[in-house]
């Protein structure tokens, strides 16, 4: 086949979102052979001694951590829906009180007593992520003498497998989880007949019985504890049933099964619970989980390995595969010979960019494997936990973590993996609404900094510093704007995001109060979990007006006005409070030091490296601070990033790296890029702070999955930017470190799609896409050149790197 105008070697490979279904087919010039799918592999060479070595597989609400070993496999299980308690009562009659002093402090300067005050406001902890159980095989009969062992996670079928000889005999065993059948497979195979014999079984931590039935499906059944920690919570269920070629089953105990001599041996989970919804409590609920387990499991009858496989890869491959990157030449790191481990260890010296690329894939793998449409939002650990009382029960918590959760969500088009974050958000506005008038006598809907199952949308119980943040709602309200000016889906604007929005808007329109200085304030306000050193010597947090809630504030004001220019809703009386309200709110401030303030008063800092970065939302994620709009701000907030410095847990460097690249700083976005890649021992990991596991997990420690979502936007932030009016190509790319590669697939606002091609460091060529006439985009900016831009819906266009239209062609269903 001929290749494309100037020498690009490169072409197009990617499946169709739902969102954008027509896909470019190439007029002939710049037809070409498909290129070879990149290796994209976490590779172990022995089994798992931590859970942190072990590999995650998931569709969304089934999930197992596969630990690899030889004489016995261990399979940890998750089922989204397993948490503790039940719905509360997220009110407080006497904070009005409460609130009223805490606000007459603080009017008083009187900030270390508003903070010891507004301990009353605290409410209940959040209910606890629970884990499922384990499936465990052994094959202890066997031996334990073996050799050429292998297990690898290869990305590109979300499948894990594991090989290793022992004597003549090669086993193999291959793990996935199936979202089109709501099951965990696993394969045991050897290459040799008759020589798989194992012993199966299930087991749990929480409150439980196992049984076999006739047909030698094994049944575990067992409950969450409540409230009161009593096993009276959410009811679940798991049946783990088998496919044996050519070998024998059977139980002596009616707990285990036994497969003895066979050819290969399918094994088959499906679990399910008896929660229905976050407002139903559990003792209510009318679902039996072991009838939608068996009648789930039924679905697969019929069915053979392969046809399973091909489903989960279908499905899987349409999503994994949308986006493609590569950062220099063909990758180099897909040995036997090698661990991802060792890898991570080497990068400091060897700096092997492929290693980039796989982490910036596992993001994208660990999304989609952690939230699809009708599951519950990916949490503090995605769906992964091994233990009954996790790290931070594992819980989404509001002042940054769940939101970096979906970071990548639209840039990298995984946009449905969005659906469950937006139904959360529903259920958290109507518990919300509840809060807000009982609590803070408003209107509208709030949700505070820690939230579970249950919706919760009171206040933690504990320290102000993080418990009292009212603005988790509000921050988690942003990315309903950003799905719009991603989608341009008029339909999701109108009948789910703008009902939302308006809501928030409304709670915060209530909650700004007139200050003495002129402008409203928020009172009482905190910047998250962080103090600073009030007048009377003592550490306080709680203050009036800091920057991060004036920033988020901003975003939400302007996305509305936006949403109800579009929905033609301008005259509302909603938006006339909000344009009274906009110019009343306090600027932003530049500090003495040079730094951007975080609180209204330049108060002295006790912890100058503190892990957050609230107060620079306004530059990443949010948009009211551009280098092109305001940069003497932009100044600020780079001279704030010295003063915190590069350390930190992982995903405050993820979050650094995001806004250097938004600085567009190549050097030090690539630096927060390096700070990552430092292989945390288990062992030892309180000696760590930040760092990657060998199963690749990102550390705060201990482990947090919000950093791998992070880095993953990160690296797309790097290569490509985009506001509703302008396009910018390889914003903040780190020329020296990366000077070849390419990136298909990724999204900018407006429904726009982007392909780069870059050489020796510098724009080689670039495509971009819409299917649509809606998109606003009037520029397209590459370093310091900037050409007009005005696409058309239906064409492709064609730029070199003088932003020169080569040329354009038309796009064919």
């Amino acid at each position: 086949m001929a290749k494309p105008e100037q020498d690009c070697d490169w072409v197009w490979v990617r499946a169709p979102s739902e969102a954008d279904t027509t896909v470019p087919h190439w007029p002939s010039e710049l037809e070409s052979d498909s290129e070879a799918e990149r290796p994209l592999k976490v590779v172990f060479l022995q089994p798992a001694k931590y859970w942190t070595d072990a590999a995650p597989i998931g569709n969304g609400r089934l999930g197992a951590m596969v630990w690899g070993g030889v004489t016995t496999e261990k399979l940890q299980l998750n089922h989204d829906t397993l948490w503790t308690g039940e719905p509360g009562n997220y009110t407080n009659s006497s904070a009005p009180t409460v609130l009223s002093k805490v606000r007459k402090l603080v009017d008083n300067g009187q900030f270390s007593q508003a903070t010891a005050a507004a301990f009353d406001l605290s409410g209940e902890h959040s209910a606890v992520y629970q884990p499922l159980g384990d499936l465990d095989l052994d094959f202890t009969e066997l031996g334990d003498s073996y050799t050429s062992y292998r297990r690898e996670l290869d990305l590109n079928t979300a499948c894990v497998t594991v090989s290793y000889n022992i004597g003549a005999v090669q086993y193999r065993r291959q793990h996935f989880s199936s979202k089109p059948h709501q099951a965990i497979i696993t394969k045991v195979s050897a290459n040799k007949s008759g020589s798989v014999s194992f012993a199966v079984s299930l087991t749990s931590q929480l409150h439980h019985t196992i049984s076999i039935n006739s047909s030698n499906q094994i049944i575990l059944e067992g409950t969450c504890p409540s409230s009161n920690d009593t096993p009276a919570g959410i009811k679940f269920s798991a049946i783990l049933g088998l496919q044996v070629s050519n070998g024998t089953v059977k139980s002596s105990d009616g707990k285990t099964l036994k497969i003895s001599n066979a050819d290969s041996v399918v094994l088959l989970l499906t679990a399910a619970s008896s929660f229905a919804g976050p407002f139903v409590r559990p003792m209510n609920s009318t679902v039996d989980p072991q009838s939608v387990a068996q009648s789930t499991f039924d679905k697969m009858k019929g069915l053979s390995y392969s046809d399973i496989y091909q489903y989960h890869l279908d499905d899987y491959k349409n999503l994994f595969q949308r986006v493609t990157l590569q950062l220099g030449d063909a990758a180099n790191a897909d040995t036997a010979s090698e661990s991802t481990a060792d890898r991570i260890k080497s990068y400091k010296d060897d700096e092997d960019q492929s290693l980039v690329e796989l982490l910036f894939h596992y993001g994208r793998y660990l999304l989609i494997s952690s939230s699809r449409p009708g599951t519950q939002v990916s949490n503090l650990q995605g769906i992964w936990n091994k233990d009954t009382e996790p790290a931070w029960d594992a819980a989404p918590h509001l002042n940054i973590n769940l939101q970096m959760n979906y970071w990548p969500a639209l840039p990298c088009d995984l946009s449905e993996c969005q659906e469950p974050l937006f139904d959360f958000i529903s259920s958290l506005s109507v518990n919300g609404s509840k809060t807000a008038k009982v609590n803070y006598e408003a209107n509208g809907w709030v949700a505070h900094q820690v939230t579970d199952i249950w919706a919760k949308t009171s206040p933690d119980r504990g320290d102000p510093v993080w418990a009292l943040w009212p603005m988790g709602g509000a921050w988690l309200c942003t990315h309903l704007w950003e799905h719009y000016s991603y989608t341009l889906d008029k339909g999701f604007l109108e009948k789910t995001a703008y009902p939302l929005l308006e809501g928030c808007a409304s709670y915060l329109l209530d909650w700004l109060i007139p200050g003495s200085n002129g402008y409203l304030e928020t009172n009482p306000s905190t910047s998250p979990e962080h103090a600073f050193i009030a007048p009377d010597g003592k550490n306080a947090s709680v203050n009036y007006s800091t920057t991060m809630d004036m920033a988020i504030i901003r975003e939400i004001f302007f996305s509305v006005v936006s949403a109800a220019e579009i929905l033609e809703k301008s005259e509302s009386d909603l938006v006339n409070k909000i344009k009274t309200a906009l110019p009343n709110l306090p600027p932003y401030k530049i500090a003495r030091d040079g730094t951007l303030m975080e609180w209204a008063i330049d108060f002295q800092d006790p912890e100058i490296h503190h892990r957050h970065v609230s107060h620079l939302f306004g530059l990443f994620p949010g948009h009211t601070i551009t280098p092109e709009k305001t940069p003497d701000l932009c100044k600020a907030v780079a001279n704030s990033l010295y003063k915190r410095g590069d350390e930190g847990p992982g995903w405050s460097t993820v979050w650094k790296m995001a806004l250097w690249a938004r600085l567009r700083s190549s050097e030090h976005a690539y630096t927060m890029v390096k700070h990552l890649f430092d292989l945390v021992d288990p062992a030892h990991e309180s000696d760590y702070e930040g760092g990657l596991y060998s199963n690749l997990f990102t550390a705060h420690p201990p482990f947090q999955i919000d950093a791998n979502f992070g880095f993953t936007a990160g690296i797309a932030e790097i290569l490509v930017q985009s506001t509703e009016q302008e396009l910018h190509l390889l914003p903040a790319l780190p020329r020296d470190k990366w000077p070849n590669g390419c990136v298909k697939g990724l999204k900018a606002r407006g429904r726009v799609t982007v392909n780069i091609c870059w050489k020796k460091g510098q724009l080689h060529e670039a495509l971009v896409w819409c299917d649509n006439d809606q998109n606003n985009l009037e520029r397209l900016r590459y370093g310091k050149q900037v050409a007009p831009l005005t696409l058309v819906g239906g064409k492709l266009y064609r730029f070199d790197a003088d932003l020169n239209c080569l040329k354009n062609w038309p796009l064919r269903k």
